[in-house]
């Protein structure tokens, strides 16, 4: 008996351990979701790996009473996520990609630009005003957004409104919404929306020519150590060719023009027929003064593990190299011509203007 039990546990010790690949996350659950997706395609395609999600708060999950365009750190949503990162207590990290800055910190990178779920913002009405548009809002209704670049934007477009901050996660901005007489329409992103599946919430999605997006709004970025070759080819091939061209192309943009989320500056981008297309725009805080243009490039949208690999990796924080340089190249080319043919054109003072008064207020 005791000698089949000694058997037993020398079986045991002898069987090889799965690999546990730890996956660090915010805890909200806005963020557990597509972490949990992504989680999910990773061990669809290794499933001798095992996979355990750590989930943290971050700065901007604790910060709920400021807007976030006034907290000045470029790293809200990802810093301590990063801190776990470095310290080896997580070897990956699955961000918003919006909220990842377009210049990481030495020793990070994007390892993988997963499919782009919706760029667009959604609008969400309180429960009397189902049914209508921002057009068709009463006079001096109050629509809440954390956002400068929404902010601006709408007000432009729809100078019969007034937007006021509104902060906290999703399901707080909505009992806000529903519970407080305080606002007619609140500004989600669709994505988010439809990651929680409330879709039935969405009373109208916004258009380029009404609201353009965020640069990665609707993306997910996947952040690692650059130099741990194992986990970059384990996270690689979750790249989507398409959604990392047109991310690369935009991050370039707002690289060039030194934006952040405390200056209002908003994108669009479609590839057709072999061409990539780029829409940037910069607004001044109350959007009475706009400077926006469009440029395209010839590309070709690559089909993975096309080129051999590549000796130096990174564009605008992203590492792909399982995808062709030549079209991440163009996209990040485009991205710098825009943003120079608008700061030739003064984009620079309009920022300046809305970064000092963003400051000052």
């Amino acid at each position: 008996m005791s000698g089949n039990g000694n058997a037993a546990a020398t079986a045991e010790e002898d069987t090889p351990k799965m690999r546990v690949i730890r996956v660090g996350t915010r805890k909200s659950q806005l963020a557990r979701i597509p972490t949990d997706s992504v989680v999910a395609t990773l061990k669809a395609l290794y499933p001798g790996l095992q996979f355990e999600i750590i989930a943290m708060s971050t700065t901007g999950d604790k910060i709920l009473d400021t807007a976030l365009s006034k907290i000045g750190e470029k790293s809200l949503f990802t810093k301590e996520l990063e801190h776990a990162l470095e310290r080896n207590e997580v070897d990956l990290v699955v961000h918003s990609l919006k909220d990842l800055p377009t210049v990481l910190p030495p020793g990070f990178t994007i390892g993988a630009v997963c499919k782009r779920e919706s760029p667009y913002d959604a609008v969400v009405f309180h429960p009397k005003f189902v049914g209508k548009t921002l057009e068709t809002l009463p006079e001096k209704s109050v629509v809440g957004t954390s956002s400068l670049r929404r902010a601006a934007q709408l007000q432009r477009n729809f100078p019969h409104l007034e937007f006021k901050s509104i902060r906290g996660n999703l399901n707080t901005r909505l009992r806000k919404l529903d519970e407080l007489q305080e606002f007619s329409a609140i500004i989600l992103a669709a994505a988010g929306l439809q990651r929680m599946g409330w879709q039935n919430r969405e009373g109208q999605i916004l258009h380029p020519e009404e609201c353009m997006y965020a640069v990665g709004q609707g993306a997910l970025g996947v952040e690692v150590r650059a130099k741990d070759q194992d986990i970059l080819d384990l996270v690689g091939v979750v790249h989507d060719p398409e959604t990392l061209l047109r991310c690369i192309a935009e991050r370039s943009f707002l690289r060039h023009l030194e934006g952040g989320c405390s200056v209002p500056v908003a994108v669009h981008t479609a590839i057709k027929d072999g061409q990539l297309y780029l829409t940037g725009g910069v607004w001044s805080l109350n959007g009475a003064e706009t400077m926006q243009d469009t440029m395209q490039t010839t590309i070709h949208v690559p089909v993975q593990h096309e080129d051999g690999p590549e000796d130096d990796p990174q564009l605008v924080g992203i590492t792909a190299r399982n995808i062709p340089r030549q079209p991440q190249l163009a996209a990040e080319n485009l991205g710098i011509s825009l943003a120079t043919l608008l700061l030739n054109k003064g984009a620079k003072n309009i920022l300046d203007v809305a970064r000092q008064l963003n400051e000052a207020h």
